[in-house]
């Protein structure tokens, strides 16, 4: 399994924001990424400089969310729709995304559920309930 260190997330997200601003070649994984970037322009300031999205601590103190973080769900989501898992993530996500008429909205609300299955998980100190996060998207899905 891959296992990234947090310098490691960093600076593959300051190296894909690099190569997309140069219009360099990507990778698929980049690919996505970037999409992701783009529509998060509030990030580029961080991402512009390596060095200091590395030693950067961002705790939440100041207002502002880890956007490394948050980048790092966008891609999770999207890996998980890509292959279905846990099973039935990638309707109810699409669902989301058209009742939202969005899917950067659609990725923000499921990245609620995924956060509160993992704290959840780790404060029972049991694995993750993919069943439970799936219902809760579904269930964003169709209320108003």
């Amino acid at each position: 399994m891959f296992n990234p260190s947090q310098e490691e997330v960093r600076r593959f997200f300051c190296d894909v924001f690099a190569k997309s601003r140069r219009g360099e070649p990507m990778e698929a994984l980049e690919v996505i990424a970037s999409r992701w970037i783009d529509e998060h322009p509030e990030y580029h300031a961080d991402l512009s400089d390596a060095d200091a999205a590395v030693a950067r601590v961002y705790d939440g103190k100041d207002g502002r969310e880890n956007p490394f973080l948050h980048l790092s769900m966008h891609l999770s989501i999207s890996e998980q729709c890509s292959i279905d898992q846990p099973r039935g993530i990638r309707q109810a996500v699409e669902l989301l995304a058209a009742r939202r008429d969005s899917l950067l909205d659609a990725h923000h609300e499921a990245m609620e559920c995924l956060g509160q299955m993992m704290w959840e998980s780790q404060r029972a100190g049991r694995p993750p309930d993919g069943d439970a996060y799936v219902a809760c998207v579904q269930r964003r899905a169709t209320r108003d």
